[in-house]
């Protein structure tokens, strides 16, 4: 994995935390808004994430206190994108949520403060979010005369549905944890001074898991607005027959006889 990214900060775990990867946005003097290097150095690491099968589960979280603020409107020097096309800033922006959704192992935002716009959006895309009870979120795209983006209009009113979906991004509010738990839209709410152990151990049970059937799962779930109850059984028969033919199926089977907890290597 790359070290030498400049916005972000990508650490593979050790020891106890193996085979988690952790990615922070690296900027909280601008509470980590997104600068066009941003954007680009996290499509990279996420990019690069999914190809090393050493890498079985990913925290996304933020420095100084904030998850992110949204994309930084008011730029960051010569690199920040606002040179360029506005098209060509939302082609990275787009490929990043989608390299997002295509990660194939299981994703947690760790939301400490703000999670605003693309922020927001950034922390929903993920599989799992937990959030500090100091956390709060806002879809404040309509407050910056700007549309919702980074797969908002997607995964929103999925998660809530359609007429709450709206209420956020129309009004562009602020909710804070507690709301944003009761919507559905975290998963967990803990204290500030438990969230790291929280999702640690969150990310080492992942990490402990079978990758292979994960991934499937994932993908399996991810899919299933777009599919009909017959295409999803098909779906699931194929994912079931590849992992019958895996490594990790069998000594599934084989740990649960010898009653011990399965080492899964992803093969």
């Amino acid at each position: 994995m790359r070290n030498d990214f400049s916005a972000i900060i990508v650490e593979d775990g050790t020891g106890a935390d193996d085979g988690v990867v952790t990615i922070t946005m690296n900027r909280p003097e601008k509470k980590n808004a997104a600068s066009g290097v941003m954007w680009e150095e996290l499509r990279e690491s996420f990019r690069l994430i999914a190809i090393l099968n050493n890498h079985r589960a990913v925290i996304i979280t933020g420095a100084g206190g904030a998850f992110c603020s949204g994309a930084d409107l008011w730029g960051d020097g010569p690199d920040d994108g606002r040179n360029r096309h506005g098209l060509s800033n939302m082609d990275t922006i787009s490929d990043l949520a989608l390299a997002l959704h295509r990660m194939p192992m299981p994703v947690i935002a760790k939301v400490r403060g703000v999670a605003a716009g693309a922020g927001m959006n950034l922390a929903l895309g993920c599989d799992l979010i937990v959030a500090s009870e100091n956390a709060r979120f806002s879809e404040i795209f309509a407050k910056r005369g700007l549309s919702i983006d980074f797969g908002g209009s997607w995964v929103l009113p999925r998660l809530i549905g359609m007429h709450k979906a709206k209420e956020l991004a129309l009004f562009a509010d602020i909710i804070d944890a507690q709301e944003a738990k009761e919507l559905g839209l975290v998963n967990r709410v803990v204290a500030d001074d438990q969230l790291d152990e929280f999702v640690a151990n969150w990310a080492r049970r992942l990490a402990a898991g079978p990758p292979i059937a994960l991934a499937q799962t994932k993908r399996l779930l991810t899919n299933s607005f777009s599919m009909t109850m017959a295409g999803a059984l098909d779906a699931e028969a194929a994912a079931q027959t590849i992992n019958f033919t895996t490594k990790d199926t069998a000594e599934a089977i084989r740990s649960f006889v010898e009653k011990r907890e399965p080492k899964f290597e992803g093969r």
